[in-house]
Order: C-alpha cells, then structure tokens, then sequence
C-alpha cells in the first residue's frame, strides 16, 4: 500500500470519531486561512499522534467518520478559460483570485460546485452550491451563481469562456478540533484536461491543510517544531504546475518537485 495513505488510515483510525453535523457545527470554516504542508510520512506519524492523544490538552482532535469510514475518496474538476487566466492569476500573486471546480464525494456520489475566493488578506472564502441529477457545472444555474459571486465579491464579471483544465484525484482524512480543521491527503493524482499528462504525487508525502479563523494553529505550531514549513503549494496550481511546466512557474518550483518528484507521463489512449 502507499506508505502515506497507510499512515493516513491508522492515524484516522486510532482518533476518535467525529460525525459530519458535528464537524459542520464545529468547523466548517467556509471563510478561513489556510496553510499548506508536505509532510513527509515518518513526521506525520508523530503528528497525528501527538494531536489525537486522548492527554491532548483541550481534547484530542477527532477524525471525521461517517457510515464506520474515515477515509474517503475525492474527486475534483477544475474549470478555466483557454488561457489558464485563473492559473496565472494565482501565479502573479494578484491581490483578488478565485479557483472553480466541481467536487465529487467518490463514496457518495455527492456533488458540489465550489469557487474559491482569496482575500486581499490572504483569507479564503468559499462558496458553494450542491448539484443533483443531470445538472452541470457550466450550466445555466451555475454561470448565474458564479456571476453573482464574483460580482459581489469582486465587482469582477464571470468569464464566459470556462472549461475543464484540470482533474484531481486522492484520498483524505479530516481531524477537527477547537475550530480548527486539519485535512490530510494521500494518492494524489492530477491530470491535464487538455493534453491528458498525469502526474502522482510522492507516495511518501501526506498533503496536509491547517484551516482556522486565526493566523496559526496548534497544528502550524507543531509541524513547525519539526522544521515544516507552509509550502507554495495548492493542488490546482502545483498539479499544473507538474503537468505543464512550461507555464512559468519558478515560484512553485521547489515545492512541485518536492511533491512530484517524478514529473508527469502521457497516460496511454484507452487508458
């Protein structure tokens, strides 16, 4: 097995359970700050440990379960114009950007269309519509609430000329506590929409994401004590990054090599 999704499953395992209404009552964080990290496993280990240890003061943190799993499947379409104009407003580091995906919960079939907003204070805001039946994320319904987004978060008009560009694949565990969520991933698969180059991250890493209300967490804290430091890294723009770098993305660099270590290969037709 993947040494990371293995360390992922124990470490959700040995935690206590946390049911989906509770991890909403308690941290749903749809306006929150995010950190990134790229743990390498033997650390993530005594992470999860130390932050599920039932002595933990305040209380352990808890993994999400529902229905007896703790670890699910996630499976996530990116859109953006022809020219990647999100992309590389994320790599310019503008002061207002925005991702578009549609979220598929793999284990229940739940779909979600989300946008993702930052913040001129670096803070993330993400807005979200559930999708049923045939409904499409460039269809009406959601060009109209994407629109309205945009409009009244950044007085920004929608593009017109959206598509899929990327496909993320993975697995993740979420820990909960004190407002604070964690989650952590594992098998991490992208691929290019366009040209069909795959890239899958190191098994050895787990993708771990602080959210909070705060600057930092415990969990920022603690990963810092053992010389992780928050990454340049988002499975958008890192994922791109890996499939296409010839795109310019020097600043990325260091942490996609470190997650993608082997670069990208053309998935074979009929594959």
């Amino acid at each position: 097995m993947n040494p990371a999704l293995r360390a992922l499953g124990r470490a959700a395992l040995a935690a206590h359970p946390l049911s989906l209404d509770e991890l909403n009552a308690r941290a749903e964080l749809l306006a929150r700050y995010d950190h990134s990290y790229l743990v390498p496993v033997e650390i993530f280990e005594d992470f999860a440990a130390l932050l599920t240890d039932p002595r933990r003061r305040g209380g352990p943190f808890r993994a999400l379960s529902i229905n007896g799993r703790r670890l699910f499947a996630y499976h996530s379409t990116y859109y953006d114009t022809p020219r990647l104009s999100t992309f590389h407003a994320h790599r310019q580091g503008r002061r207002l950007r925005y991702r578009v995906r549609e979220r598929v919960y793999r284990d229940s079939g739940e779909r979600q269309f989300e946008i993702k907003l930052k913040t001129g204070r670096g803070e993330t805001v993400k807005h979200r519509q559930r999708m049923r039946g045939e409904e499409h994320a460039l269809d009406a319904a959601r060009r109209g609430f994407l629109t309205g987004v945009l409009q009244g978060s950044y007085g920004m008009a929608a593009p017109d000329d959206l598509r899929p560009s990327l496909v993320t694949d993975y697995q993740r565990a979420t820990f909960v506590a004190d407002g604070q969520r964690i989650t952590c991933d594992a098998r991490l698969v992208v691929t290019d929409v366009a040209t069909g180059a795959v890239a899958a991250a190191d098994s050895g890493l787990v993708l771990v994401e602080t959210k909070t209300r705060g600057k930092l967490t415990e969990a920022d804290r603690v990963l810092h004590r053992y010389g992780v430091r928050a990454a340049e890294f988002t499975k958008y723009c890192g994922g791109f990054a890996a499939v296409r770098p010839d795109l310019g993305v020097n600043r990325w660099a260091r942490a996609v090599r470190t997650a993608f270590p082997r670069g990208a290969t053309t998935r074979r037709a009929g594959r």
